[in-house]
């Protein structure tokens, strides 16, 4: 009886211990040619990508970007300026990525 109780926590501890599936974080894209038309483009290219929460799009015009949350475990920093980019709105990269994650 013992056994199975321990038995019982370890696998509750294990189900609460599991890999994660998500990992939400934020990042800001500098789009220095942004004009309030182009709003619409991004949020349509953004779209079609799993990981992407639009519903937290901040945009700031005056600073020309956008904030906004994804989810690293789905789609990459890179690939959001990437389809930013492809939809047309200039996007500035970050020119030196090999210290971080993700970018």
């Amino acid at each position: 009886m013992r056994s199975a109780i321990v038995l019982a926590l370890f696998a509750a501890l294990a189900a609460l211990g599991g890999c994660r599936r998500e990992d939400v974080r934020e990042m800001t894209v500098l789009m220095p040619e942004l004009k309030a038309a182009d709003k619409a483009k991004v949020a349509e290219a953004l779209a079609k990508y799993q990981g992407v929460l639009k519903d937290s799009y901040d945009w700031d015009m005056s600073a020309k970007t956008l904030t906004l949350k994804y989810d690293s475990m789905k789609i990459a920093q890179a690939n959001i300026r990437y389809a930013i980019d492809e939809a047309g709105v200039k996007v500035s990269f970050p020119e030196k990525t090999d210290d971080r994650a993700g970018h």
